[in-house]
Formats: structure tokens, C-alpha cells, sequence
């Protein structure tokens, strides 16, 4: 992989009547990346298109998972979408319905910033 890392988000979502894996897993990452934000970007000048986003998908069912919807639904960012086994598919023992539970890793990179920043040191 090329560049640095910046940051790295774990999220989990979940489909509970459908058993939809597209759905969890997009549900997953909207939960990794809700509670980031990235101000360096308007700091350095540093555009977004630089940046690449490789999201790991787990779930049960990963050939289930359509990673392009949920690349075209990254908002930012060069992305890539891989899914992998993992998650958890649980069944209610009354109805023998399936809640399908993915989990996400979402990881941000861009090209080195040597030389681009400092800390201050008021």
C-alpha cells in the first residue's frame, strides 16, 4: 500500500428482517465514518481526491455484499470496497429469522506530508 495512513474508523451495522448484506454492511460504515472529520485537509491545502479509502467489509455472506453500491456511497476519496468473512448472522429460535450483523473497517491514506506541517509549540 502506498502512502501514510491517517485514520482508521470501526463501524458496525446491521439488517435485522431482510437479511440483506449490502444494506448491513453499508449500515457499518455510515457508523465508522459519522464520527470523523478531517480539518487537515482545508489546513494544508490538501485536496481530497488525494486521498485513498479502503473499506474492509465482515460478514457472513461476503459474495452477498455489492462493494460497488457501497464504493459509489463513500463520500470522499479514491475508494475501494473489499469484502471478507466475518460479521455474524444471528437466528431467532421462534421464527428462525436471521438478523445479519456486518462490521467495517474504514482506513483513510494519503502521500507522505513530510515537510508539509509542524507542531506548534506556543
Amino acid at each position: 500500500m502506498s502512502g501514510q495512513r491517517i485514520i482508521i474508523e470501526m463501524g458496525m451495522g446491521n439488517d435485522l428482517h431482510g437479511r440483506d448484506y449490502t444494506k448491513a454492511a453499508a449500515r457499518a460504515i455510515e457508523d465508522a465514518i459519522r464520527h470523523s472529520s478531517l480539518p487537515l485537509f482545508e489546513t494544508l491545502g490538501v485536496s481530497h481526491g488525494q486521498m485513498r479509502v479502503d473499506v474492509t467489509i465482515g460478514v457472513q455472506q461476503p459474495g452477498s455484499v455489492d462493494t460497488e453500491a457501497l464504493k459509489a456511497g463513500l463520500p470522499r476519496g479514491n475508494p475501494t470496497v473489499t469484502a471478507v468473512n466475518g460479521g455474524l448472522d444471528v437466528t431467532n429460535p421462534d421464527t428462525g429469522e436471521t438478523t445479519v450483523i456486518a462490521t467495517a473497517a474504514v482506513q483513510a491514506f494519503l502521500p507522505s506530508l513530510a515537510g508539509k506541517w509542524r507542531v506548534k509549540t506556543s
